[in-house]
């Protein structure tokens, strides 16, 4: 099954509030999202041997780079959002 059928009912529902390519944005948030807490349940169990406090390496970094992906992808919806707000601006501007 694609992401697209499995996702369907929230891909929809998003992309009717925020338009296709911010909808679609914000469907992948909630799917890294979801892989941040399964990858900190994990961590749970997997301790370091040197400090146990701490998750291993591995688990460190995989949310590592999940988190950097959210931040890239909340930065492009930010864009996007702003550009739209923008292209507002000029549309009633050029109304008046």
């Amino acid at each position: 099954m694609s992401v697209f059928e499995e996702h369907c009912e929230e891909l929809e529902h998003y992309e009717t509030m925020m338009g296709p390519s911010r909808g679609r944005l914000a469907v992948s948030l909630d799917r890294l999202t979801n892989a941040l807490v399964l990858v900190g349940q994990h961590g749970v169990y997997c301790r370091s041997q040197r400090d146990p406090e701490i998750p291993v390496m591995d688990i460190r970094l995989i949310t590592q780079e999940i988190r950097d992906a959210k931040a890239l992808i909340q930065s492009v919806m930010e864009t996007l959002r702003a550009q739209r707000a923008g292209e507002r601006s000029k549309e009633s501007a050029s109304s008046e």
